[in-house]
């Protein structure tokens, strides 16, 4: 044998080892995209929300309550100004509990709409339901908060116009005619 066939026979090893090397590369690529694919399905299936998840008692639960809560404040604080028995002050802050209130309640329904839209959080249908039960807790603890608060402001406004028909009952009494003040 020559030198020349000896350097044929090292070259077509080389080359039939370049082909087994280059063949058990693409092998390990393909099962590596692949299982990368795998994962971006899961990954992806997670960005949806399974109808179960979108229609469960809770979510509508959730809005019907924040409707309440916007009723319900709105028609307090009409009734509260209008009452005559709290200063500007008393009704600046009343104003501001609720405009906090209404806030509170707003970020509730946009962290609902995140939650049960596709596309925006990755996370199970587990995970879902768990931060919609967190968010109807909030709501329902919201609603609480309202209507306590507006019971004892109820409860408030009636004492001072007892008291203000009282002043003028006694001021009727002996004559005094009495500017009775918020």
């Amino acid at each position: 044998m020559t030198k020349l066939e000896a350097l044929n026979g090292i070259l077509k090893n080389m080359e039939d080892g370049w082909r087994l090397v280059s063949s058990g590369y693409q092998a390990v690529k393909d099962v590596s995209e692949g299982n990368f694919s795998i994962h971006n399905v899961f990954l992806n299936n997670l960005l949806k929300v399974n109808p179960v998840v979108r229609n469960y008692r809770k979510t509508g639960l959730i809005i019907g309550d924040q409707l309440t809560i916007v009723r319900e404040y709105k028609a307090s604080f009409k009734r509260f100004r209008n009452a005559g028995t709290f200063n500007a002050d008393e009704i600046a802050y009343l104003g501001r509990v609720y405009d906090k209130l209404f806030s509170e309640s707003l970020k509730n329904l946009d962290d609902l709409a995140l939650v049960i839209t596709a596309g925006q959080l990755r996370m199970s249908d587990e995970e879902r339901l768990e931060l919609i039960d967190g968010i109807y807790e909030g709501t329902q603890d919201q609603l609480a908060f309202l209507r306590d608060f507006n019971s004892r402001t109820s409860v408030l406004s009636a004492q001072r116009h007892r008291e203000n028909n009282d002043v003028l009952g006694v001021g009727d009494i002996y004559g005094i005619n009495q500017k009775v003040r918020p």
